[in-house]
């Protein structure tokens, strides 16, 4: 995979009319496959691999959070990145996740070629599934380069997607308690 990634950016790096044999542009090829190797690796991990049987049996049933997790992105319309942050509740169903694993859940999905509305979804349902939840609620909040950087190029927008599962879905107040702590 390797070569074949610094062959396609040295293409774009002539198609673009730059030198690819300028100093400064030498390694530009293998430094960035070595990157989109690594923005994209999500491509290559499974839900089992990163969650790592790190589910626990637990007797909790009210609402766990996890706020504010980081993510970074590559729109799969442009290839231009995406960044933001993640909120994630779930109401236990007997068995409770690592804290860890909610980020790695976050980045598994989002270091692939993405959509918000896709990878909002995504998280939601492999949540549900690895834990069994009663409901599952994401949030995910984003600001999109695409946007930004050119078409509209507008700085100041961003993106909000929500996925509501299970209780979530059906009891406005589970809904409602999510909302209210996420706002804070």
């Amino acid at each position: 995979m390797q070569d074949k990634l610094q062959q396609s950016y040295k293409t774009i790096i002539e198609a673009v009319g730059e030198d690819a044999d300028r100093e400064g542009l030498l390694d530009t090829p293998k430094r960035a496959a070595k990157a989109m190797e690594y923005l994209t690796q999500g491509y290559r991990q499974t839900l089992d691999e990163i969650t790592n049987n790190a589910v626990f049996s637990s007797d909790a049933d009210d609402m766990v959070l996890v706020q504010d997790i980081e993510l970074y992105s590559m729109c799969e319309h442009h290839l231009l990145p995406f960044v933001g942050r993640c909120h994630i509740a779930y109401i236990p169903s007997g068995k409770v996740l690592g804290l860890s694993k909610f980020a790695r859940i976050v980045d598994m999905f989002a270091r692939r070629f993405q959509i918000q509305e896709q990878l909002t979804h995504q998280i939601a349902k492999a949540v549900e599934e690895v834990t069994g939840a009663k409901g599952v609620g994401v949030i995910v909040e984003a600001k999109h380069m695409c946007m930004m950087m050119r078409g509209v190029e507008k700085q100041n927008s961003s993106m909000r997607t929500s996925v509501m599962l299970g209780n979530f879905r059906s009891d406005p107040k589970t809904r409602n308690e999510f909302l209210q702590l996420v706002k804070g």
